[in-house]
């Protein structure tokens, strides 16, 4: 018979290796097998379809990487949900235009997220998994469902990127987009049977999210942290006898400055950022795998990787496509260029998305002859490695996450004392970039980046507020008449 749809992976690796190690909680070392998770699993289904999600909805999520939502995730897989991660760090009219958005069918929460889920759910029904005075998963009654069947096309997570422009979009992946994800990292780290793989990323973010999925289907263990701390994830990574973690370049200088890695680590998967030259030359010499990545939301994570003696002997590559991944680097009218030749990365595979959800304008404008324009500008040598340079946009990268510049003009131009604004990206050797303003004030009183960044208090996520700020009568502009974005780089660089 050929095959068209699966059950959901974790009903499948509990079947075959129930007593192998699913998770481990790295607060106090509590394991649960595959069995023990798949148990967890099908009650938390079942107060699900309690509440009326049903195969097809959308789960709305709105929490920090725990337990909770390991549970969660594998949940809205077996009811045949779109599962919906939302950033916990955005601020109300960030996540309020999320929800409107993807039209969730309920957001649950937690006990930290709790307000906030309120505040922007609308009509959306909301439940927290800890005590609350409001409903909570627990006190849902469990109900009965038929476990649902999932084939390759079928959507099965959405998550947001800010992309090229200042209007996040919902990226839909498939079930063959995650699965496709999954082999080919596999095909590129390898797969021991004793693999465990440190979680300390936010699973709303692509990052975190694929440790849980891929660890199911490789049938190995994800040591699952509640958020980042250098001394604690040092001592995690040793304790429990971490071989692989997913860090951004940010994280793993503040390890690096905490002390050593654990021995037992076959990689450090680098992404989420560009890997600056130093960072990468430090783990050279204090034998540190590092492995860094290039990838996207948009193609499930990695889209190349290098493995650490590429990585060592070639500083600044992120090496080449993993399989079934075909890059091509395009000029600006779309066609090839020869190796070592700039220009703008476009990918294609089984990977790549489906789309912009409930947004074909977007889908279409982002694919071209060759495939998923990356926005990315960069090369490949004569070996075939992938070398990024920059990004053709404005986007920036700070702590590996996005900003884009626009979004906070926005909110800048809204403040009483400004009357405009640009925002660039400054190079920062502990954030890779930190979000630098110019502004031009509306009158002669003074405009501080005190109160600057009050003011974008609770209007936008804290990694988007400005952290450098320097007044201009007038905004440096080109000939054309737009924005000199590198001189008003030079002028934040300036300190006299």
């Amino acid at each position: 018979m050929r095959w068209t749809k699966t059950r959901d992976w974790l009903a499948h690796r509990a079947e075959i290796s129930p007593d192998a190690t699913a998770v481990v909680e790295a607060e106090d070392g509590s394991e649960r097998t595959y069995a023990d998770l798949d148990s967890t699993v099908e009650k938390t289904a079942g107060r699900l379809a309690g509440l009326g999600l049903r195969a097809g909805d959308h789960l709305g999520v709105l929490m920090e990487t725990r337990m909770a939502a390991v549970r969660l995730v594998h949940a809205a897989m077996r009811l045949g949900c779109v599962l919906v991660p939302l950033n916990v760090r955005l601020a109300p009219p960030e996540l309020r235009r999320q929800v409107a958005v993807t039209d969730p069918s309920a957001l649950v929460c937690d006990a930290d997220t709790e307000s906030v889920a309120r505040d922007v759910a609308g009509d959306v029904p909301v439940v927290s998994v800890d005590p609350s005075d409001g409903a909570t998963l627990a006190e849902s009654e469990r109900a009965n469902f038929v476990p649902a069947e999932w084939a390759c096309d079928d959507p099965q997570v959405m998550l947001f990127t800010s992309g090229t422009t200042g209007n996040p979009k919902a990226v839909a992946l498939t079930t063959g987009n995650l699965l496709a994800s999954a082999t080919a990292s596999a095909f590129r780290l390898g797969v021991l049977p004793g693999d465990r793989w440190h979680l300390c990323l936010s699973s709303y973010h692509m990052g975190g999210l694929a440790p849980l999925l891929r660890s199911t289907v490789y049938g190995t263990a994800v040591v699952v942290q509640e958020g980042f701390s250098p001394a604690e994830t040092l001592s995690h990574l040793r304790e429990y006898g971490a071989t692989g973690v997913s860090l951004v370049p940010t994280m793993l200088r503040r390890l690096l400055e905490e002390g050593d890695l654990s021995d037992s680590l076959r990689f450090v998967l680098l992404g989420g950022a560009p890997a600056q030259d130093d960072l990468v030359a430090e783990c050279v010499a204090r034998g540190v795998p590092v492995c860094p990545t290039y990838g996207m939301t948009e193609t499930a994570s990695q889209i190349a990787t290098a493995r650490p003696e590429e990585a060592f002997s070639r500083v600044g590559t992120v090496g080449r496509p993993l399989m079934f991944t075909e890059v091509t680097v395009v000029d600006e009218n779309g066609d090839p260029v020869p190796a070592g030749e700039p220009g703008e990365l476009v990918v294609s595979g089984p990977t790549v998305m489906a789309g912009y959800y409930d947004n074909p304008s977007a889908t279409e404008s982002a694919f071209g002859e060759y495939g998923l324009h990356t926005g990315d500008v960069g090369y490949r040598d004569e070996g075939g490695r992938i070398w990024v340079l920059n990004r053709r946009s404005d986007r920036i990268v700070t702590g590996g996450e996005n900003v884009h510049p626009g979004e906070v003009v926005e909110v800048l131009l809204e403040h009483p004392e400004i009357r405009e604004a640009a925002v660039v990206g400054i190079e920062d050797d502990e954030w890779g970039e930190r979000v630098g303003a110019l502004v031009v004030p509306e009158t002669d009183e003074a405009v501080t980046l005190e109160s600057v960044r009050a003011f974008c208090g609770g209007r936008l996520a804290g990694y988007k507020h400005p952290r450098m700020l320097e007044t201009a009568e007038e905004l440096p502009r080109t000939a054309s008449g737009t924005v000199d974005r590198e001189a008003v780089r030079e002028r934040l660089r300036y300190d006299p």
